[in-house]
């Protein structure tokens, strides 16, 4: 990887910025990258513009040599406990996870009684997507607002019950293909705010 420095809006190599004696660590490693910082006296972060995106995303650190060796002793010396915290940390974020979905579900079947019960739980589950960036991950979505269960429902409505995807696919712009199809779409939200779901007979 070619590494250049920004200095008064004028790109410099490390060696001209007196960086040129750091190593670079990429990103993925929380710990290792933390504890490097920690035991470097120098330290940069290592960032690449994402034309696509608009926007500068980290690639990792530069380090001191001697630094990184350090951390990695460190690491190593606490590997075993670090990856048991790592399993209950996995095991409690699933159960939260879980516990989220079902709330969500649930006040989708409060706010639209009329939504089947399997349907409302395919929408909280794909909603809440820990990291998605979903409306289930926002604020409003942990919070349960009506605003955000009702966007999450509407966004079903309109790639499961409309033509929305295949106008956006024939290149129909995003807004236009709302438009079209916002008629058919109201009609199956009106209809689930409205009516209750079939009861449900277990056979016997």
């Amino acid at each position: 990887m070619s590494l250049l420095v920004v200095e008064d809006g004028a790109p410099r190599c490390l060696d001209c910025a007196d960086l040129g004696h750091l190593v670079f660590l990429p990103r993925g490693d929380t710990a290792l990258t933390h504890r490097s910082r920690e035991e470097s006296t120098l330290s940069a972060v290592v960032v690449r513009f994402n034309r696509r995106k608009g926007r500068y995303e980290r690639q990792g650190v530069l380090v001191e040599e001697a630094g990184l060796a350090r951390a990695e002793a460190r690491c190593l010396a606490d590997a075993e406990a670090r990856r048991r915290r790592r399993v209950r940390d996995a095991a409690r974020r699933a159960a939260e996870d879980v516990r989220f979905t079902d709330a969500f579900a649930a006040e989708i079947r409060r706010l639209f009684p009329g939504c089947p019960r399997a349907w409302a739980r395919e929408i909280a589950a794909h909603a809440s997507v820990r990291g998605s960036g979903r409306v289930g991950r926002s604020a409003a979505g942990r919070a349960l607002s009506e605003g955000a269960v009702t966007s999450a429902v509407v966004a079903s409505v309109r790639h499961v019950e409309t033509p929305y995807d295949q106008l956006l696919m024939n290149g129909v712009a995003r807004h236009e293909a709302r438009r079209r199809i916002s008629g058919a779409a109201e009609l199956v939200i009106r209809g689930w705010r409205e009516e209750e779901d079939g009861v449900e007979v277990a056979a016997g």
